[in-house]
């Protein structure tokens, strides 16, 4: 994925060195097969893509692929739907509603 989005649906994609400035290397690890299921995130989330690929459909959005190195911010209260084209590992962080940034 080459620059930013942010589409207004609560869901930004995009790595450009931030990565390392996070330290996702120190967050948890979420692993997942095959498959499609619908998420409402009910707290802000911030993942790392380390492998794999999936097409994250926001309701009633336009639907966003992920990919290796991609840095992700999920907003509280986002409903999509999760399509895992390759088996995908992240790293990922979840995040206080009233915490900045």
């Amino acid at each position: 994925m080459d620059g930013y989005i942010d589409d207004g649906l609560g869901c930004d994609a995009r790595d450009g060195g931030a990565a390392d400035v996070l330290d996702v290397e120190d967050w948890p690890i979420w692993t997942k097969e095959v498959s499609t299921f619908e998420w409402t995130y009910d707290s802000t989330e911030v993942c790392y893509i380390l492998e794999g690929e999936a097409i994250v459909t926001p309701q009633d959005g336009e639907p966003v692929t992920l990919r290796a190195q991609d840095l992700v911010n999920f907003s509280a209260g986002l409903h999509c739907t999760w399509q895992v084209v390759e088996p995908i590992t992240k790293h990922y962080l979840l995040k206080p509603d009233n915490a900045p940034g």
